[in-house]
C-alpha cells in the first residue's frame, strides 16, 4: 500500500523561460567533444585524487588518473584520449582552484580495457564498494558523496531500505526526468544490484508527480522486482533533499545532525545507480554525465557530456544566449552557483547549466518586516531570519544555538523573502565559521 508523506515547509518555485516545461521534452544528445578537457582531481567531498600521470602523457578513456587518497574519496578518469598539456591548479565553479589533469583530445576515442564484473550480484559488500571507489561513482544529484562510503555500511548498522532520488525538484533541470524515461531499465539494475548485495528489503523510488511519464515508466521497469515500489510525490521544493525525501517515502525522521542511515535508510540518486549499473555489467567508469543547458540560450537541451568539457562549449553547441540573460548559472537556480568565467569544466557534480535574464544583488536588500515566511518555507523548522541577524553581528555561538548547522541550503528562506535578505548566504557563512571555529578549538585542544 502506498503511504505518501508531506515535509513540513517547502516551496514551489515559478519557472520562466527554458524550464522544465522545454527540456523535460527533449531527449539526451551527445555533445560534440571539445578539442581540450580540464578534469579536476576532486570532484568529491572528500580528499583530492594523487594524480598518475604528468605532462606529456598519452591517455585513453577511462584510464584512471586521479588514484583515491584516504577514505573518503572517489578515482578521476580520462574523458577523453590524448595527450597531457598540463598538471595545474584550475578555477572550479565555486571560486576555489583545484588541481587538474589538462588533455588535449586526439579525437580517436580509444578506450582502456572495459572489464565488466563476472557475476556482480555475487559481489561481497566491499568488493561492491570498492568497485564503485575504483570507478569514480559519487553522488550525481549534487551532492558528489562518495557512494563508496555509502555501500560500506558500518558494522551495527542495519539498512532496510534503499530511497532512489528522482524528484529533480530544481526548477529547470530535466537531466534526471530524461535519463529516467530513456534508460529506466538500467537504473532498477543498479539498485536491484544495491538491494542484492546489501541484503535489503525495500527499494522505494520517489520522483515529483510534475513527471508521470517517469513514475510510468519505472514502474514497468521495476515489475516482477520484490521489494520495489514507485511513488509520485507532491511537486514541492526541496522534495529531493535526502531528508525530505525519506520522510516523504517512510514517515521517517531523521534527527537534527543525523543521517539516513540512523534510520535504516540508504539514498541514491538515479543516476548514480545507472552510473553503478554501468560500472558493474558494462565495466565503463564515470566519465560523463547528463546535463541540461537551458533558460535563455538559443537552443536548450540535455546534453551527454564529457566529464572536464567547458562551459563555453556547452554554451556554443546551444548556439549561445539570447540578449537579455544577466547571469550563468552552475547547477539549478536555487542551490547552484552564478559563475562569471565561462572556462569552467563540466565536473560529475553538474546537472545543468543554465542562462538567466534576472539577478539579484546586495543592493536589492531590504530590512527584515518579520513576516515570518521564511519560517514556514524552511523544511527543516529552523528560523533563517534570526540566524542572517546573528550571522551580521558576529555571534555565531548564537547561530549555532539556533541549530545554523542543520541548515540544507536550499534557498527556500531566501525565495519567499519579500524584503529580498540573502538569508541562504547567511546560514552557509554561519555553518562555515561554526565549523572553522570548532577546528581551531581542537587544534588548540590537541597542542596541550
Amino acid at each position: 500500500m502506498s503511504i505518501v508523506h508531506s515535509f513540513p515547509g517547502g516551496i514551489h518555485p515559478h519557472e520562466g523561460k527554458g524550464g522544465k516545461a522545454v527540456t523535460a521534452g527533449l531527449p539526451i544528445v551527445t555533445a560534440p567533444q571539445p578539442s581540450r578537457v580540464i578534469i579536476p582531481l576532486q570532484q568529491h567531498i572528500g580528499a583530492p585524487c594523487k594524480a598518475l600521470v604528468s605532462k606529456g602523457d598519452s591517455v585513453k578513456v577511462g584510464q584512471m588518473i586521479g588514484e583515491p587518497v584516504g577514505g573518503m574519496s572517489a578515482a578521476v578518469h580520462a574523458s577523453v584520449s590524448g595527450v597531457v598539456v598540463e598538471c595545474q591548479p584550475a578555477m572550479v565553479a565555486n571560486g576555489t582552484q583545484v588541481m587538474s589533469v589538462v588533455i588535449d583530445n586526439d579525437f580517436k576515442d580509444e578506450w582502456v580495457e572495459q572489464k565488466p564484473v563476472s557475476n556482480p550480484e555475487a559481489m561481497s559488500v566491499q568488493q561492491l564498494s570498492d568497485l564503485a571507489r575504483q570507478m569514480g561513482i559519487v553522488g550525481l544529484g549534487g551532492a558528489t558523496f562518495p557512494t563508496a562510503i555509502k555501500l560500506n555500511v558500518p558494522e551495527g548498522k542495519k539498512v532496510d531500505t534503499l530511497v532512489l532520488n528522482g524528484a529533480e525538484c530544481e526548477p529547470y533541470l530535466s537531466a534526471d526526468h530524461r535519463l529516467m524515461l530513456e534508460h529506466a531499465e538500467q537504473i532498477v539494475s543498479g539498485a536491484r544490484l544495491i538491494q542484492k548485495v546489501l541484503g535489503i528489503q525495500n527499494v522505494l523510488i520517489g520522483i515529483e508527480d510534475n513527471k508521470m511519464d517517469a513514475v510510468e515508466l519505472m514502474k514497468k521497469a521495476c515489475e516482477g522486482k520484490e521489494g520495489f515500489r514507485v511513488e509520485a510525490l507532491k511537486t514541492k521544493y526541496p522534495q529531493g533533499g535526502e531528508k525530505q525525501l525519506v520522510y516523504a517515502l517512510t514517515g521517517r525522521t531523521v534527527r537534527m545532525g543525523g543521517l539516513p542511515l540512523d534510520m535504516g535508510v540508504i539514498v541514491c540518486n538515479v543516476g548514480t545507480c545507472y552510473a553503478l549499473h554501468r560500472a558493474a555489467y558494462e565495466g565503463r567508469p564515470l566519465i560523463d554525465r547528463v546535463v541540461t543547458v537551458g533558460g535563455t540560450v538559443n537552443k536548450p537541451a540535455n546534453y551527454l557530456v564529457r566529464i572536464g568539457t567547458p562551459v563555453e562549449w556547452l554554451i556554443d553547441t546551444s548556439e549561445g544566449v539570447d540578449e537579455n540573460t544577466r547571469m550563468l548559472i552552475y547547477g539549478g537556480p536555487m542551490m547552484g552557483m552564478a559563475i562569471s568565467r565561462e572556462d569552467i569544466p563540466v565536473t560529475k557534480g553538474c546537472s545543468g547549466i543554465l542562462a538567466m535574464d534576472q539577478v539579484s544583488s546586495l543592493a536589492d536588500e531590504n530590512p527584515c518586516i518579520r513576516c515570518g515566511r521564511c519560517v514556514e518555507a524552511c523544511p527543516m523548522k529552523l528560523l533563517p531570519a534570526f540566524i542572517d541577524r546573528f550571522v551580521r553581528k558576529d555571534l555565531f555561538d548564537e547561530a549555532e544555538k539556533l541549530s545554523a548547522l542543520n541548515c540544507i541550503e536550499c534557498g527556500s528562506c531566501a525565495w519567499v523573502c519579500p524584503s529580498r535578505r540573502n538569508l541562504t548566504q547567511s546560514c552557509r557563512v554561519a555553518k562555515r565559521m561554526i565549523n572553522q571555529r570548532r577546528r581551531e578549538a581542537a587544534a588548540k585542544k590537541g597542542d596541550k
